[in-house]
């Protein structure tokens, strides 16, 4: 049966703008039913800042979130980091996302003095202690930069070893992905749980785009059912809410210890994959009634 206790959390972005701030807050207001057990803040504008990052932590613990802004290491020195997490700690956030990141444009080939996200774990746990819940990214589909998998896995327990607590993967679309690679992290020793990042999709041009660069497969199947949609956004919507919440009925069902959204600042999408995970949604189209249904052999 799915798990009648998973644990939910959301990503957000930080706005650029007043008004982009006061949807943000609206969405957050809204998606607090599904009680998450964090929000998360990815970097400001192109990675270059923190301050957006910081700005939206702000307003998204005054509605009572736990909220974690992620971190790079890339691009930064030793001196800053410590800067922001001394920060960070004074302001009493008790959670992190610990990224390499992509060096910012118009930085050539200055790396900063960490190069590698358990670097940067390591040196959280030596400034902080056990004061931060580090989270870090899994790639079950291999991180697209890896040379292998077996290397790409290597560098996920190293994080692990240097002090995170628990991760969160990149997206996807294959539960055998998931549980595959949840299965080789465990045999190389890693007894963090792994929580699968997902990916509403209400838009296909906007997924296509987004997975195309950061290595995420869409398989052939949705892709062309996508394309049957065309401009029909009313379908690829009714579409996506089916194709995800039957991944997350899966995931959960399998044993996943919950799922993390990635929002992109809107409420709908995850708010009717949780009703309907949960069993609080009117209806329920398609695909789902057959998603929910316990599995054999689960």
């Amino acid at each position: 049966m799915t798990d009648t206790n998973p644990a939910y959390s959301l990503e957000f972005f930080p706005p650029r703008d007043p008004a982009g701030h006061e949807r943000l807050v609206e969405t957050a207001k809204r998606l607090l039913a599904v009680q998450p057990k964090y929000v998360s803040v990815t970097f400001g504008a192109g990675g270059s800042t923190q301050a957006g990052t910081v700005e939206a932590v702000r307003a998204l613990r005054a509605l009572g979130c736990d909220a974690a802004p992620h971190l790079s290491c890339i691009g930064s020195t030793r001196a800053r980091l410590s800067e922001i997490l001394q920060a960070y700690k004074s302001e009493g956030i008790k959670r992190l996302v610990a990224l390499r990141g992509d060096l910012p444009s118009g930085m050539g080939g200055d790396g900063g003095d960490l190069r590698h996200a358990s670097d940067l774990v390591a040196f959280i746990r030596e400034q902080t202690g056990d004061w931060f819940h580090i989270e870090v990214a899994a790639y079950p589909e291999m991180h697209p930069q890896a040379r292998d998998a077996a290397s790409d896995l290597r560098h996920f327990a190293a994080k692990i070893q240097a002090g995170a607590d628990s991760a969160i993967t990149q997206y996807f679309f294959n539960a055998d992905a998931y549980f595959n690679f949840v299965e080789r992290a465990q045999a190389a020793g890693v007894s963090a749980p792994i929580v699968p990042g997902i990916m509403p999709i209400t838009n296909s041009s906007q997924l296509l785009r987004f997975s195309d660069a950061c290595g995420a497969e869409v398989p052939r199947w949705i892709r062309l059912r996508l394309a049957e949609f065309g401009d029909d956004k009313a379908s690829i919507r009714a579409f996506g809410h089916d194709v995800v919440t039957s991944l997350c009925a899966r995931l959960l069902d399998g044993g996943a210890p919950g799922v993390h959204f990635y929002t992109l600042n809107q409420a709908d999408a995850a708010l009717g994959i949780w009703k309907a995970l949960t069993g609080k949604a009117s209806s329920a189209p398609g695909l789902l009634t057959a998603a929910l249904r316990p599995m054999s052999g689960a």
